[in-house]
């Protein structure tokens, strides 16, 4: 079993304790309430923005452990609206990346009023629903994670609660999900499988994914030339996370890298 798959069987053992505490019925009553109240659209964003930096509040990582143990909901996104962000991505898993779902309304109760991106392993719709009750104008799906059938349901029901989707692939093989119409498509320059990361794989799919598509670069990203590479290539947003968590500073970080650009 790698990685993923580990962290995907955990992730739908998580979600089914949820639902024995909370049904999912429960949770679609809540949603009564906010479904209509939009949030600002990510896509949007990225599109508007002459840098497109999604900046990742990400605590903990599975292959390298505690990143920013102390790290702060509250303080670090909101450093990154002062410092320049397009939008911003909160990792919601505990067990392996140090998250919480309720890390995004902590967030949005200091005042971000920027994108916020649910970074999650979604396997269930159950977790839509909290994501829109916690304030995320997006979600992110992987398209290693499930098949296409079960992504593209995933896909309309996160449009009909509202939320945008970034579809995330690795592989040529897995851009055949691209045309499953995601708000946002991403390519992840590290495998879920084994941790290694390698910002070439951007590079080498741009060019095959459909050319009105909202093209993300996810992880890997550390220098100003290597993201405006990138944004030559046809991408709009770049997702980065321990390039700023590392640092004392995570907003200062940020936008020292932004007036380097």
């Amino acid at each position: 079993m790698d990685i993923l798959d580990e962290i995907t069987a955990n992730k739908r053992l998580e979600v089914e304790a949820l639902k024995q505490r909370t049904p999912l019925a429960l949770l679609q009553k809540r949603v009564e309430d906010v479904v209509g109240m939009s949030q600002p659209s990510m896509a949007a964003a990225l599109l508007a923005s002459p840098t497109g930096i999604i900046a990742e509040f990400k605590r903990k990582s599975p292959s390298k452990g505690w990143i920013k143990e102390d790290g702060d909901a509250a303080s670090i996104p909101l450093g990154y609206q002062q410092n320049g962000a397009t939008a911003i991505s909160i990792l919601a898993d505990g067990k392996y990346f140090g998250g919480s779902p309720d890390y995004i309304r902590v967030a949005r109760e200091s005042g971000v009023v920027l994108p916020i991106l649910y970074k999650e392993f979604v396997v269930d719709e159950y977790q839509l629903y909290m994501a829109l009750l916690r304030g995320a104008s997006a979600v992110l799906l992987i398209a290693a994670e499930s098949g296409k059938d079960e992504c593209r349901h995933l896909i309309r029901k996160a449009h009909g609660l509202g939320l945008e989707v970034l579809l995330e692939m690795h592989s040529e093989a897995e851009l055949e999900y691209a045309e499953l119409d995601p708000d946002m498509c991403g390519i992840n320059n590290r495998n879920l499988g084994t941790f290694v990361t390698d910002v070439e794989n951007s590079f080498r799919l741009a060019e095959k994914l459909p050319k009105d598509a909202v093209k993300v670069s996810e992880s890997g990203i550390s220098n100003p030339e290597t993201l405006s590479g990138l944004r030559q290539c046809g991408f709009r947003g770049f997702l980065m996370g321990e390039r700023f968590m590392k640092e004392p500073d995570p907003g200062a970080a940020l936008g020292q890298f932004i007036a380097k650009l």
